[in-house]
């Protein structure tokens, strides 16, 4: 009887029993890689993780470090290596970064901190800064409106204080928050980074880099500027700072921090009032310099120049609906100048008009001036 056939070559039927004789190392290889699919998968299946364990883990730090990232060894509970990882996110090639804080006051739509981003994007080639910026939030409400608005974010933790409500003036919890941020720039100067410290209600209209000194530790705007950089005698705002990381700052630092408890009940400004004058300031060698409000203005000073203004802070106001208001109106002045072609800007010809909400009364003009 006559095999069927497989097939033909040049018109040739060939059997199947020639084919099975020529041609086993195929046949073979294909048993082979189909044993091997079989393996792969069942022992896949076995390593999986099913619905009820995925339930018992963590699903915020899997968000939050994935399973293969490098970080995934990181102790994430240490607040200072997590602040360091944002840090160096968030951090300019010379070590420095733009810090601020926030609390749930200032967190709301259409508050302080919207004002205080939207200062970024209408500046005069600010924008570029926010990606240097980390807004330290000091309760929950704070750090979830952040993570909204911004990349950069912080959650720092104070144990039994609630910083979330608006703190008054010189409020018990007013004075905890200032307090717990001056030891808070302790740690990131220790860490090795130079940081430009702005308070939220501070407006950005231009790069403040130019207008720093070069030699300086040290340097904070003022409330009143008298005309020297080097004269104590200038009335410096905490509001606003640029300091430079080495032993000469961290050492200040602790002695500002410290020296609450000597003169109990005054916020960290107060203080740096009455510190400034101290010997140890001179036998730590600190370079301190005091910034002009030319170029760093305020409701208690305003800048006189548009053409040259970096920031513009809502000091010697008290009261949030209060800053608000004039902080909008302070946003609207640049958007005229802004629009101003450049023959009429030349001419200095739009003034601030603030304050408007905010007052200057005798009780803002002391010398120990509040924000």
């Amino acid at each position: 009887m006559q095999l069927p056939f497989a097939g033909g070559i040049s018109g040739a039927a060939r059997p199947y029993s020639s084919i099975l004789r020529r041609s086993p190392t195929p046949l073979i290889f294909l048993i082979v890689v189909a044993l091997s699919v079989i393996f792969i998968y069942l022992a896949a299946a076995t390593i999986l993780p099913t619905k009820s364990s995925f339930t018992q883990w963590n699903t915020s730090s899997l968000l939050i470090v994935p399973a293969v990232d490098p970080l995934c060894s990181v102790d994430l509970d240490n607040e200072e290596v997590r602040l360091e990882i944002v840090l160096k996110e968030a951090v300019m090639e010379d070590k420095t970064v733009i810090l601020t804080t926030l609390n749930a006051a200032w967190a709301s739509t259409d508050s302080i901190i919207d004002l205080f981003i939207e200062s970024f994007q209408i500046g005069d080639g600010t924008r570029w800064l926010l990606d240097h910026l980390v807004i330290i939030a000091f309760d929950k409400k704070a750090y979830l409106r952040c993570t909204f608005l911004h990349k950069h974010c912080f959650a720092l933790t104070t144990t039994g204080v609630d910083f979330s409500g608006e703190k008054s003036f010189m409020s018990d919890g007013y004075l905890k928050m200032m307090w717990r941020r001056i030891d808070f720039l302790r740690i990131v100067l220790e860490m090795g980074f130079n940081f430009i410290f702005t308070d939220a209600d501070v407006m950005w209209f231009r790069n403040p880099f130019p207008h720093f000194f070069p030699e300086g530790d040290f340097q904070i705007a003022c409330d009143k500027f008298i005309g020297d950089h080097l004269d104590r005698n200038n009335i410096p705002n905490g509001g606003f700072s640029f300091v430079k990381s080495n032993n000469r700052t961290i050492e200040f630092y602790k002695f500002w921090y410290s020296s609450r408890e000597k003169h109990p009940g005054y916020h960290d400004q107060d203080v740096l009032n009455i510190i400034k004058f101290d010997p140890l300031v001179d036998e730590l060698g600190l370079k301190m310099r005091f910034l002009s409000t030319t170029f760093f203005g305020g409701i208690c000073e305003p800048s006189g120049n548009f053409n040259v203004v970096c920031t513009m802070h809502a000091n010697c106001c008290v009261g949030l609906h209060r800053k608000i208001n004039d902080i909008r109106v302070m946003l609207d002045d640049w958007r005229r100048y802004m629009a101003l072609p450049p023959t009429l800007k030349n001419l200095r010809l739009p003034l601030w008009r603030v304050p408007q909400k905010c007052s200057l009364s005798p009780v803002h003009q002391q010398i120990l001036l509040g924000d």
